[in-house]
């Protein structure tokens, strides 16, 4: 027997002493669907799956036990990959070493709702916290567009979505503190709070592992679901970053031409042919908001009160739109994350860079943000296609690479101290991958 085998064996041993046989498992198919994100929705990375594959799996029910396994897994030498609900899309979530694969998703407790903070285990899905914030009169100043994903995995693998145009990225002042624990061997959980908590933040769980967070809240507005469509995607543009700017600010403003639209799920608010925008915005500005819709061409289709209308708008953004427009394409489809006036000023152009080329937008304060969708041709193409874009003014994100991409020295920094040795999500923190090429797979 190798001895990564009996160490694999030994920890199996130790965590059924430790948390009882029904949170342990090396089924074939438990192992399978705990090694998988959404990586297919890259073709680039969809060619080399499986990229990885778990031997033992953990599904850890609270922040005690999730230390508890990271620290055994660290005393027998063992890779340890800690996921959320798995909805990343490109494989940072994948254990590409094997060992052991910690699923949080039990670890659901919401631990205290405050006066503008609410804390919670990291397995906690981001609607549970919008629901127990709004139930509190407060809301969260954001959470992704996959409104499923949890606490952890978000903090860990996402930056923004719904509340980014008032309060940017998670990095930004959303963490108010976080229980962390390190792969030393101890199941001791530290806690960390301002700029000491950020090194933990959007680095996969490379420099730490993230068992309990508090994030920031706001008093809670009265927010509409408004759909508005225009006979072209130029009607979109010409408003979407002017409703961005507006105050108070809106939570979520998105457009896509009538081509993804068509691809949406149906909903009497998109009407077939036509460009769709879409926003969360303060009631106070539902006016304005139709007025500056109508004075572009545009109609309003739709003002919708309640929860569930900003969570249905929520998951109607970012990836989402370029995931359902994947699905209605024959061919396959690959998508940039790019950013920049041209994304709105010159769309024909940024389109043009490849043949059959798409964008969704999404509206900052600084800028349009957006995905550009395009047939699939080699991964060759995807590069030269980025240099043609950047010579135009757009910033891209390659998103189709598992690397840590943020604040890489810092996190560097951290993990040689807190991940002595390198078990915590390994192949994911590699400066050499991040200075090659931006991210090209290798």
């Amino acid at each position: 027997m190798s001895d990564t085998a009996t160490r694999i064996l030994s920890l199996e041993d130790d965590l059924l002493d430790l948390l009882g046989p029904a949170a342990v498992s090396t089924e074939p198919r438990v192992r399978e669907r705990a090694s998988v994100d959404g990586a297919p929705m890259s073709p680039i990375l969809a060619a080399q799956l499986p990229l990885g594959l778990a031997d033992l799996v953990v599904f850890a029910a609270s922040a005690e036990q999730i230390a508890i396994a990271v620290a055994a897994a660290a005393r027998h030498g063992v890779p340890i990959t800690v996921r959320g609900k798995g909805t990343g899309n490109y494989g940072q979530g994948i254990p590409m070493q094997g060992g052991l694969v910690i699923d949080t998703t039990r670890a659901k407790a919401i631990v205290e709702v405050g006066d503008g903070y609410i804390t919670a285990e990291a397995g906690t899905p981001m609607v549970l916290l919008e629901q127990a914030a709004w139930a509190a009169g407060q809301a969260l100043w954001m959470y992704p567009s996959t409104a499923q994903s949890t606490l952890g995995g978000f903090l860990s693998g996402g930056s923004g979505g719904t509340g980014s145009i008032e309060h940017g990225s998670n990095d930004r002042g959303f963490v108010a503190a976080l229980d962390v624990v390190h792969a030393d061997g101890s199941a001791e959980i530290h806690h960390v709070e301002g700029d000491e908590a950020q090194k933990y933040v959007h680095n996969y769980g490379t420099a730490g592992v993230i068992v309990r967070a508090t994030v920031r809240l706001e008093p809670l507005r009265d927010w509409r679901g408004l759909w508005a469509s225009f006979p072209d995607y130029a009607g979109t543009l010409s408003v979407l970053q002017t409703i961005g700017n507006l105050d108070p600010a809106p939570r979520l403003v998105s457009g896509d031409g009538p081509e993804i639209s068509a691809s949406l799920p149906a909903d009497e608010a998109i009407p077939e042919g036509r460009s769709s925008l879409r926003a969360i915005i303060d009631a106070s500005i539902v006016d304005e908001v139709t007025a500056i819709v109508e004075g572009a061409g545009g109609r309003v289709e739709a003002v919708r009160e309640g929860p569930q209308a900003s969570i249905r708008l929520s998951m109607l953004s970012y990836n989402h739109p370029i995931e359902w427009y994947q699905k209605s394409q024959p061919h396959e489809v690959f998508h940039l994350e790019v950013a920049g006036m041209p994304l709105s000023e010159d769309v024909e152009a940024v389109e043009a860079v490849f043949p059959g080329g798409k964008l969704h937008i999404e509206s900052t304060k600084q800028h349009p943000i957006g995905m550009l969708a395009a047939p699939y041709v080699s991964e060759e193409d995807v590069y030269r296609g980025i240099a043609e874009l950047n010579a135009i003014g757009v910033g891209v994100h390659n998103p189709h690479q598992w690397n840590v991409d943020f604040e890489v020295e810092r996190t560097l920094d951290t993990a040689r101290v807190t991940d002595p040795q390198g078990l915590l999500n390994p192949g994911k923190l590699n400066p050499e991958y991040n200075g090659a090429r931006k991210g090209a797979i290798r």
